[in-house]
C-alpha cells in the first residue's frame, strides 16, 4: 500500500495546512516546467494522488482508517508468524528430546553395560595372575577374560556402528569411539603378553585401558549434563 504521507513528506499527525505546504513545495520541485534537475512527471503524479487523499478530509479520515487496519492485520502475520516459528521450534525440541532418550536407552546403555564389563573386573583379573603368571591354570583363566572382553568389544562395536547418535550427543559419542579404540588397542596388547610374557605389552596394555576409564568416566559425566538438560 502507497504511504501518501511519505511521498509529501509529512507525519501522519501533520495538519491539513502543513500538507498543503508540503505538497505546494514538493511539486514546485519536481514541476517538469521548472527546468530543474528534480523535475519528475511521474513524482508529480504521485504527490497529486497523496494530496487527492490527505488533502481532503474525508478521504484522509478513510485513509487513516485503511493504514490502522492494515497496520494491525501486519501485527497479526507478525503474531502468527512468530507462533509459527515458535511450534516448530517446541516441536522439535520434542522430537530431539525423544530421539536422545531413544538413543540413551537402546545404544548408550548397552555401550555401558559392556565397557564396565570389560574394564572394571581387569585389576582383579591382574591380581589373581600375579600370584604366578607361568601357571598355566592362572593364564588360561587370564585368557579366558580376555576372549570374553574381545567378544563385548565386538558387541559393542556393532552397537556404537548401528546407531546415530543424536546432535546434543556428539561429544558423547566421539567419547565413546576414542573409548572403544582403546580398549581395542588394550586388549591387542594384553593377548600379544600372554603369548610372549613381555611386560611392555602388559603395562601397554593397561594403560590402554586405564586411558579408556578415564574417556568412559568423562562420558558418564557429559550424559549425566545431558540426561539434566533433557
Amino acid at each position: 500500500m502507497t504511504d501518501h504521507y511519505q511521498t509529501l513528506q509529512v507525519a501522519q499527525q501533520a495538519t491539513s495546512d502543513e500538507i498543503k505546504q508540503a505538497y505546494r513545495r514538493l511539486a514546485k520541485q519536481f514541476h517538469p516546467d521548472s527546468q530543474g534537475d528534480r523535475s519528475s512527471h511521474e513524482k508529480i503524479v504521485q504527490l497529486n494522488a497523496a494530496y487527492e487523499i490527505l488533502g481532503d478530509p474525508h478521504n484522509r479520515r478513510l485513509y487513516d482508517r485503511q493504514l490502522k487496519d492494515n497496520g494491525a492485520e501486519r501485527r497479526q502475520q507478525r503474531s502468527a508468524s512468530a507462533q509459527d516459528s515458535y511450534n516448530r521450534y517446541r516441536q522439535a525440541q520434542k522430537d530431539q528430546e525423544a530421539y536422545f532418550h531413544e538413543w540413551h536407552k537402546t545404544a548408550y546403555l548397552p555401550l555401558k553395560r559392556l565397557i564396565r564389563n570389560i574394564i572394571k573386573p581387569l585389576k582383579t583379573q591382574i591380581n589373581e595372575l600375579a600370584a604366578d603368571p607361568f601357571d598355566d591354570l592362572l593364564m588360561a583363566e587370564f585368557q579366558s577374560y580376555l576372549q570374553q572382553c574381545s567378544e563385548n568389544h565386538r558387541l559393542a562395536q556393532n552397537i556404537f556402528t548401528g546407531s546415530r547418535s543424536p546432535g546434543t550427543g556428539a561429544k558423547v559419542a566421539a567419547n565413546l569411539y576414542y573409548c572403544l579404540n582403546h580398549i581395542s588397542d588394550g586388549l591387542e596388547e594384553l593377548q600379544q603378553f600372554t603369548l610372549n610374557y613381555d611386560d611392555r605389552s602388559l603395562h601397554t596394555g593397561l594403560e590402554m585401558f586405564r586411558l579408556a576409564w578415564q574417556i568412559y568416566a568423562e562420558t558418564e559425566k557429559e550424559m549425566n549434563i545431558k540426561k539434566a538438560f533433557f
